[in-house]
């Protein structure tokens, strides 16, 4: 199955009758799957991606959903993932950025035998790529018989980056770039990322864009308001390299910051009173 024709669940009109499991699991192959939270459970419903190298296992964010009632993420992602040896390999924990949204699930990896997990935090991320000149340069990180490139790409949020999976030429984006409403933090970092990316696949061979959630319709242009619990006409996840140069093209054209409409997004830049917010957010995340 393409990964456009995956028919992920998508919410329920009435969530307290809704029965369908905490994760909505796609596996692309054996290597390679793909998850997603209950809108039920967490409107954001946002994607995982866990790619499995010979040697080591990287999870891309651990979603919405604390350690609570049972349910833990670490253990999930285990169990649906026991076909591909996860337990002899070594795992790390990465986040597309650092909005809880991506990271609640991380403590349930706390304290496993051989499990590294990266805190979302930008000294952290820096740390980890081992690069001097944030955000500029790109780390490729071997997972055994498996590359992935670890790119800084800043502008939705601060310690934003973008993962290349070699394997299945996959760029996974997070909140970078995804069929939604793109809350864009800092405008001209964004304009750079996007710029980035855009020469990156014109290097390196890109079959699908994949981000953190789905918001948008099958309508061009139209999304579900924050909060939506049911998208019963939602787009697929997956965006083209064209979207990519689409944007980019509109990015560059103008250094001002404003709303943005295509058929597969919308980009738009926060309000002061957003990025005020952001701050503290940040400013008390910082402080734990």
């Amino acid at each position: 199955m393409s990964l456009g024709a995956v028919p992920w669940h998508h919410g329920a009109e009435d969530c307290a009758q809704d029965n369908h499991p905490v994760l909505d699991v796609f596996h692309y192959d054996t290597r390679s799957t793909i998850v997603r939270q209950n809108k039920c459970l967490t409107f954001e419903a946002p994607f995982s991606y866990v790619l499995v190298g010979s040697e080591k296992v990287l999870v891309i964010d651990t979603g919405a959903l604390p350690d609570e009632s049972g349910f833990s993420f670490a253990k999930a992602t285990k169990e649906i993932m026991k076909h591909s040896s996860f337990e002899d390999k070594e795992v790390i924990v990465l986040h597309s950025h650092s909005h809880s949204d991506h990271h609640q699930g991380d403590s349930s990896f706390l304290g496993l035998n051989n499990t590294q997990v990266i805190a979302p935090k930008l000294d952290q991320v820096i740390k980890f790529l081992g690069v001097n000149d944030w955000p500029h340069g790109q780390v490729t990180l071997d997972l055994g018989d498996r590359k992935v490139t670890l790119i800084p790409t800043p502008g939705h949020q601060e310690e934003a980056i973008t993962i290349y999976d070699h394997n299945n030429k996959w760029l996974i984006t997070g909140d970078t770039l995804y069929p939604g409403l793109i809350y864009v933090k800092d405008w001209q970092a964004y304009r750079q990322s996007i710029n980035k990316l855009t020469e990156f696949v014109k290097q390196n061979e890109v079959k699908v864009i994949l981000g953190g959630h789905i918001e948008m319709s099958q309508e061009p242009g139209k999304y579900y308001p924050i909060g939506t619990t049911y998208q019963p006409n939602e787009t697929a996840l997956p965006l083209s390299v064209q979207d990519l140069i689409t944007l980019n093209a509109k990015l560059q054209q103008s250094e001002e910051a404003q709303k943005m409409v295509f058929n597969s997004f919308v980009v738009q830049p926060m309000s002061t009173l957003q990025k005020s917010i952001s701050n503290i957010f940040r400013w008390a995340s910082s402080a734990l």
